[in-house]
Parts: structure tokens; C-alpha cells; sequence
């Protein structure tokens, strides 16, 4: 799968290959399950048995060996893994994790996690790892953001800032394969039990109210299209007007929002917006 042409599918137009395709990065982003102490000491379909407190995974096609840095885009947690089985063959999900890999990424308590998986280096050491600086140019690359999983590639550049990286990096995308079905329609409700409903921007938090106005008119003068609260709440005994920006589904949305505005010097921070 991994090294087929680009083509067109019925979520998206398929991007034209770049020229230095060559050094491109193989990226999935989809759902991703875990096996655990059921299947303790089965052999896989590599040979080997499986392991639960081992840094390992399941993907259909990958090549065994290949190493994967995996992100949960819901709270930015990475582990890298290595391929050494095939699956998961339920509900379109790309990948599934041991229980030592999906424990860190919260995948456990929700039972299944939107991811971003990228391919890395044979030598890149397993476990737990940083999250990718460039997490939010990654996600907003996805030719096919509506469908349940896609396979994309993307040529890294040099960051010039943050914001400027998602727009750049995006414009490197190259599509190799894509789910026919929707977000919506892989997503069971058992899955979403401990997992945040999604996330905003605190745009700032004023002691003048005056000034809370000011900072929501500005960014909704700059984004129109999105939603531009004020709370207000008590802290320390004192009423504090906070800036709220838009409710978005995946933390890498958020922080791509968080970055433009900072481009135009306005500060804020992403937060979880509740649990269900």
C-alpha cells in the first residue's frame, strides 16, 4: 500500500507528486486500537510471541521491523513502535498497539485513538518519545481529513515559524491511499468514555473586562469563522474575563489556530474542553 501511486478518491483530489518526493516522510493518520493480556505469548504473524510489555504494534501491510512514532493527536503523547504483526481487520483502523505502546498514549482507557503514525529510522529507540514539533503541520498536510484513515506523504522543510510550517508542509502533501468510509462512521461509542470531547484556545484572561472585549473583537475581525467566547470566572477573588477560542476536535487543529494567532501577537494556550 505504502508504495502505490497517488490517486483520487471520493474525499479528496490527489496532489501532484513533488519534485523532491525522494526524501519524503510516509505519515498515516487514523484509528488505533491495542491487544493485551489475552493475547500474551500468541505468535504473531512475524513468528515472534506476542509481548505486551513490549514496544510493538500491528499494521496490515508495513514490512516487520519498520519503526513507527505514533502521536495521539487528542493529548500529543508519542511512542515509537516496531511492526511485528498484521492488523487490526476492525472498524478501518490503521494500527494495533501492544498494551506497553498504547498505555502512555491513553489509548487503554479509551479503547481507540485517532493517531498521526509516522515512518521512522531502524535505529530510532523504542518507548516512549517527544512530540513531534511539526504534530500540527502533519495533521493539517491530510489530503483527506473527512475520511476514516489516510495514507499521505510530505517533504519536510525548514521551520521558519510554527504557523508558516503548516501552511508549507501542507503544500508538500502527497496522497497514496484513503478510507472510502467517514470519521463518523469508524468511531463506536464505547471508545469515547475517558477521552476528551475536544479542545479551545485561551486567548488570554483579564482582570478588565474592557480589555477581554478588545483581544475577542481583533480575532474575530482576523477569523470570522470562528467562535470567540469570554468567560467569566472567579480566581483568587477576582472576576477574570478569559478569551476562548473556537471547539475543535483534535489538539493539532487547535494548536494550528494557537499558532497563526500568535503570528499576529496574540498570545493564548490549547486546553482540553471536558471530558466524556
Amino acid at each position: 500500500m505504502l508504495s502505490a501511486p497517488a490517486h483520487a478518491t471520493s474525499h479528496g483530489t490527489t496532489r501532484s507528486v513533488p519534485a523532491s518526493s525522494s526524501s519524503a516522510t510516509t505519515v498515516m493518520r487514523g484509528r488505533a486500537s491495542w491487544y493485551g493480556s489475552y493475547f500474551q505469548g500468541r505468535r504473531t504473524t512475524s513468528g515472534e510471541r506476542y509481548n505486551r510489555f513490549k514496544y510493538t504494534c500491528a499494521h496490515k501491510t508495513l514490512p516487520f521491523g519498520t519503526r513507527l512514532r505514533v502521536t495521539n493527536v487528542k493529548n500529543g503523547k508519542s511512542v515509537v513502535v516496531r511492526v511485528s504483526d498484521r492488523g487490526p481487520f476492525r472498524h478501518e483502523r490503521i494500527l494495533d498497539l501492544s498494551e506497553a505502546a498504547a498505555r502512555p498514549l491513553g489509548v487503554v482507557d479509551c479503547g481507540a485513538a485517532t493517531v498521526v503514525a509516522e515512518v521512522v529510522a531502524a535505529d530510532t529507540p523504542l518507548g516512549p518519545a517527544t512530540t513531534p514539533d511539526n504534530l500540527a503541520a502533519l495533521f493539517a498536510a491530510d489530503p483527506t481529513p473527512e475520511a476514516a484513515f489516510a495514507t499521505y506523504s510530505v517533504v519536510p522543510e525548514p521551520i521558519i515559524s510554527a504557523a508558516d510550517s503548516v501552511a508549507r508542509v501542507a503544500n508538500t502533501a502527497t496522497l497514496i491511499a484513503a478510507s472510502t468510509s467517514s470519521k463518523a462512521e469508524v468511531i463506536t461509542a464505547t471508545e469515547s468514555v475517558n477521552c476528551p470531547a475536544g479542545f479551545l484556545i485561551q486567548a488570554g484572561s483579564f482582570v478588565d473586562a474592557g480589555n477581554a472585549r478588545t483581544v475577542q473583537a481583533r480575532i474575530k475581525s482576523l477569523l470570522p469563522d470562528l467562535n470567540v467566547d469570554i468567560s467569566q470566572d472567579l480566581l483568587d477573588g477576582r472576576q477574570r474575563s478569559r478569551v476562548l477560542v473556537g471547539n475543535f476536535g483534535e489538539r493539532p487543529e487547535a494548536e494550528a489556530v494557537r499558532q497563526q494567532l500568535l503570528v499576529w501577537g496574540i498570545g493564548g494556550l490549547v486546553r482540553e474542553v471536558a471530558l466524556r
